[in-house]
């Protein structure tokens, strides 16, 4: 392929290192694959990325950057807090099983992060971002409505992460169960609005 400059280059190799990963599993998406899934060399890929560790990094934020407009555009307008912060969780909810979201390949990254020494930074810098996206979102909605928030957004946002996190999991492992995952994404809500408004009673819990 001719030369092309690296800020042009760098969203083609993260969309073929998308499409490649979700066809044939997150496991097969070695730099030189996703290289020749785009038509050009491996040092291609290093060149604009530098390690393959940036590009996974890179796949993670592009996806979650995607996934965050479509949750921000099922915001109502007019709405209260806890309105609006239900229909943001149910458009992110409705991301889990759709897969055009690639939440599942989002998912699947993280997982696999996991288990690869050289990932664990590209790992935990990517769930940095998404405690702060999170908590960015949760304060703009709180400004919108006029919502003052009882604990700071980024505790309100890592409760609802693992909360969120924990039923994502459950329908990962193949145990789908419509109706209570319902139940359990609207306790979700609700707890977690009730932490942000200051109504959630928080007993102290013995830790040793």
């Amino acid at each position: 392929m001719a030369h092309v400059p690296a800020a042009e280059r760098r969203p083609q190799l993260i969309k073929a290192a998308i499409d490649l990963m979700t066809r044939e599993g997150v496991a097969a998406g070695s730099t030189r694959a996703i290289a020749a899934e785009l038509g050009v060399a491996q040092a291609t890929v290093h060149y604009t990325f530098g390690t393959k560790e940036d590009l996974y990094r890179a796949v993670m934020d592009q996806i979650t950057d995607e996934l965050v407009t479509r949750v921000q555009r099922a915001a109502p307008r007019d709405a209260g807090f806890e309105e609006t912060f239900s229909a943001l969780a149910g458009a992110l909810w409705g991301t889990v099983r759709e897969p055009a979201s690639h939440h599942q390949l989002l998912s699947e990254l993280t997982m696999f992060a996991l288990r690869v020494p050289g990932l664990s930074e590209a790992r935990q810098s990517h769930y940095q971002r998404v405690v702060e996206v999170t908590a960015q979102v949760i304060t703009d909605t709180a400004d919108r409505t006029g919502q003052k928030l009882a604990q700071s957004p980024e505790t309100v946002a890592r409760f609802f992460l693992s909360g969120f996190d924990g039923l994502t999991m459950q329908v990962q492992l193949s145990l789908p169960d419509e109706a209570t995952e319902q139940t359990g994404l609207r306790a979700l809500v609700a707890a977690t609005v009730a932490l942000a408004e200051g109504s959630l009673a928080l007993p102290d819990v013995p830790t040793t």
